[in-house]
């Protein structure tokens, strides 16, 4: 696996590189047909009271779908640690939907989880006292203050990508591995554009667009 290391706005010291191009082992034992893992530092919000902070981005390129993390941090060793881990994450969550696609593996539900108090989990269920405390009000719920509210105008950011034609499976994947909540994708079953999103848990929904019916679009158009 080809690994690059470059910068925008920042200066990449040899230590760092060593250190990223180490670490990135992980990532070459989980994905060992990937050819190239791209990492790129940024510098943002630099002013003269403050040097800002440093965002990692790493981009694994392989034979299958592109996977994508990123993270921000006082500097640019935190980052990269934070997007390595995450990037890591989507990788083993890619490989265990295969397994779940091919009926090797099973999710466990909700209802198998708590059948033994939460035994088999990291989950340690809340005190009686403590529900009765939230539930009173006992324990106080912290506001923030209209001082520590910042407001800001709605932000619109746009971006066109070209239209890909894959299965609803496929899109999934695809929306995973990039960190995202939604995928947009050209249903090969259906060849209507599609927006794949995240639910709860293991749970997905997928949204088709219909195109309106000829004699629609005339009736539009008259009026």
């Amino acid at each position: 696996m080809d690994i690059t290391v470059t910068g925008r706005g920042v200066g990449i010291p040899d230590r760092f590189e060593d250190y990223a191009i180490e670490k990135s082992e992980r990532v070459s034992h989980l994905a060992d047909k990937a050819l190239a893992l791209e990492i790129r530092v940024c510098r943002h919000h630099e002013t003269n009271g403050s040097s800002g902070f440093d965002r990692v981005e790493l981009t694994l390129i392989g034979p299958g779908p592109v996977v994508r993390a990123e993270s921000g941090g006082a500097d640019k060793y935190a980052a990269f640690d934070i997007a390595l881990d995450k990037l890591v994450e989507r990788i083993r969550q890619a490989k265990d939907r295969k397994k779940v696609h091919r009926g090797l593996h099973r999710p466990t539900s909700l209802r198998e989880a708590t059948a033994d108090g939460f035994a088999g989990t990291d989950l340690t269920p809340a005190s009686p006292d403590a529900i009765e405390r939230v539930a009173t009000g006992a324990v106080p719920v912290v506001q923030p203050s209209e001082e520590e509210a910042e407001w800001s105008p709605v932000v619109i950011r746009r971006k066109v990508f070209p239209a890909v034609r894959m299965t609803q499976e496929d899109a999934v994947d695809h929306m995973e591995l990039v960190g995202h909540d939604f995928f947009l994708f050209i249903d090969a079953e259906s060849d209507r554009p599609s927006v794949v999103y995240r639910r709860k848990g293991w749970d997905y929904g997928v949204i088709g667009l219909e195109e309106p019916a000829e004699e629609l679009v005339g009736a539009s158009a008259r009026h």
